[in-house]
């Protein structure tokens, strides 16, 4: 068919039924534009598509700028529509219908600017512009927010990061390999020919070293087609600026939370690659937000699964019907009170909601991190073997003897620690994300397992989570990756949250510094975030090791940029090497889980 009459039979038959619906419900009958023309500061035009109410007066618009395609809003559009909103969603720069050249973050403020206002000077706007959206959509959001355009009066960012360098790109140091390797290559899909993008397997080609000659398509890495210089140059300068430099300052949230001065709706969820910058981004704006009523308009919902899948099922557990999550109904709950001063939820006081689990349950809190959670430590101990599950680690909020035995393991790049679950995006065929068992990861002799003795008593942790980490290494650089486990009384092994950190970054994400073999330092590994209730009988575990790939890249122990230049890395002698790490837990190095215990009420 031809592709104008398709949409122009797409545009009426949209219009009619949900006009239709619409005048059924008693609400608006709705119109519906396509690919309207929204010019750029630089000439370039962007294309959107608009859904407004036939009526008279003016309304709030619901802006959504999106990569991912934006006719895949009609639903929510018409919904919107219907309950009185304009709602207009764009294809950034460079995507679908949209003129320009896609490069991903740095156009968005500029463009997320000139849109707001477009946007706000429709005759049938009201001139409040609220955005929407999730992922990458909501970085469209809060990089338009730093740009502060008059026009935009709320935003609704739904898993997305705060720092495009320390949790998008990499984490503690290390590059997130899956995720930025397999959006990449999702991404690709509408530069190259989509019949053979739409055959990747993430997998192929996850161990190629280096890491610049990673196959988008798993086609032969010279060819011109499959070119990552041409369908993604953003990659190799996310691989050329490993350290937080001027590169991603520019696009940092984190640096700009002052010139935030929209009220927020931040949607965080357990199990997301972006919970740790979610939570930032709640937290920095309503410390730092350009004014008073910013800073008292941000608001949290934390829900369960995210990019990790919408409940009730989540990888290997269930979480019952209660943890399901509207994406749609929130969004429009939260402008019908920001915009048309609606009774809702959001009006009720409370700053912030979670799904705990464990309990398997809601709950409102005041703020986060919670007031209440007591910061408790937990010490690691061991007999001198805490390697693998038949190990003698265990953990306790005793702190360690004065000369109580280390343990070590031997981390071999060509053969890491695999991972098995977690916060994952964006290949679930060929790696599934959310909670896994982890007992055939705790197997493994190069896996420190420390737990504690099965609960007592139902024990909830809510808040952050970090590990104080005394360590050394025979390599002048390598990782360490901690892994909270909650453990079933038939054996399942749930992971819940976890972290990284490089060595070279252990103490700036700006400046590297190699570290010398043979000398003891410490890390800090910033394990994230939960809100889990260990049930009576449950035991509490913590899992170390050097490496968790693909997630994250794996560290080839020579403290050498294997990111680009393969001529002089990967060709050299020696390219990968063991290294030999290992961790203190004496009363002069007491290594300790740091973990918010909350009591009950």
């Amino acid at each position: 068919m031809n592709q104008k009459i398709s949409r122009m039979l797409f545009a009426i038959f949209g219009c009619l039924l949900f006009a239709s619906l619409a005048r059924a419900a008693d609400q608006y009958p709705v119109a519906y534009e396509r690919n309207v023309a929204v010019k750029m500061r630089d000439g370039v035009t962007l294309r959107a598509d608009i859904y407004r109410p036939t009526a008279d007066g003016k309304f709030p618009v619901l802006l959504q700028r999106t990569p991912y395609n934006k006719d895949n809003g009609a639903g929510f559009g018409l919904k919107a529509a219907a309950h009185g909103f304009v709602v207009i969603f764009e294809d950034v720069r460079g995507r679908y219908a949209s003129e320009g050249q896609w490069y991903t973050f740095k156009n968005e403020p500029n463009d997320g600017y000139d849109s707001v206002e477009w946007a706000a000077a429709l005759p049938y706007s009201d001139g409040k512009v609220g955005m929407f959206g999730g992922s990458y959509v909501g970085a469209t959001q809060m990089l338009a927010a730093i740009a502060h355009p008059p026009h935009l009066a709320g935003i609704c960012p739904v898993v997305t990061a705060s720092n495009y360098h320390s949790n998008w790109v990499y984490q503690g140091g290390a590059f997130e390999q899956w995720f930025d390797q397999s959006w990449t290559s999702g991404l690709a899909q509408n530069t190259f020919d989509r019949e053979v993008a739409n055959n990747t397997n993430a997998l192929q080609g996850m161990s190629t070293l280096p890491l610049s000659s990673y196959p988008l398509f798993n086609l032969d890495k010279n060819s011109d087609a499959a070119s990552i210089a041409a369908l993604a140059p953003y990659y190799l300068d996310w691989l050329a600026h490993p350290s937080y430099d001027d590169y991603w300052k520019a696009i940092s949230i984190e640096e700009h939370f002052g010139d935030i001065n929209v009220p927020a709706l931040h949607v965080a969820a357990w199990y997301d690659l972006f919970l740790g910058g979610s939570l930032r981004n709640y937290e920095g704006i309503k410390a730092h937000g350009a004014t008073e009523q910013a800073r008292r308009g941000q608001r949290l919902l934390v829900i369960v699964g995210g990019h990790a899948g919408n409940g009730p099922k989540i990888g290997d557990v269930d979480f019952g019907d209660a943890s399901k999550f509207d994406e749609d109904e929130i969004t429009l709950h939260w402008y019908e009170f920001l915009f048309k001063g609606a009774q809702n939820e959001f009006a009720s006081g409370k700053l912030v909601k979670i799904f705990v689990m464990g309990a398997n349950q809601w709950r409102e809190e005041d703020d986060w991190p919670l007031a209440r959670a007591h910061s408790t430590k937990y010490f690691l101990h061991s007999g001198g073997k805490a390697n693998s599950l038949s190990g003698n680690g265990s953990l306790s909020i005793t702190a360690s003897a004065s000369r109580e035995p280390s343990d070590q393991y031997v981390y071999d790049p060509p053969n890491p620690a695999p991972t098995v679950g977690g916060p994952l995006c964006c290949d679930w065929e060929h790696l599934g994300p959310g909670p896994r068992d982890q007992r055939a990861v705790e197997a493994r002799d190069d896996v420190l397992v420390y737990s504690t003795s099965p609960m007592s008593e139902d024990t909830e942790l809510t808040g952050p989570v970090a590990l104080e980490l005394y360590a050394k290494s025979s390599a002048v650089d390598t990782d360490f990756t901690a892994k909270l486990v909650d453990v079933w009384p038939n054996g399942f092994a749930q992971n819940l949250t976890e972290g990284i950190v490089r060595a070279r970054y252990r103490d700036s994400q700006e400046t590297p510094s190699l570290i010398t073999p043979g000398q003891i330092y410490k890390f800090d590994v910033d394990v994230w975030a939960t809100s889990n209730v260990f049930k009576k009988g449950h035991t509490l575990r913590l899992e170390i090791s050097s490496s968790n790939f693909p997630r994250f890249d794996r560290n080839l122990n020579t403290g050498r940029n294997r990111y680009l230049k393969a001529s002089e890395d990967i060709n050299s002698e020696q390219p990968l090497r063991s290294a030999t790490n290992v961790i203190y837990h004496d009363a002069e190095h007491p290594s300790a889980l740091i973990l918010p215990v909350v009591s009950a009420r």
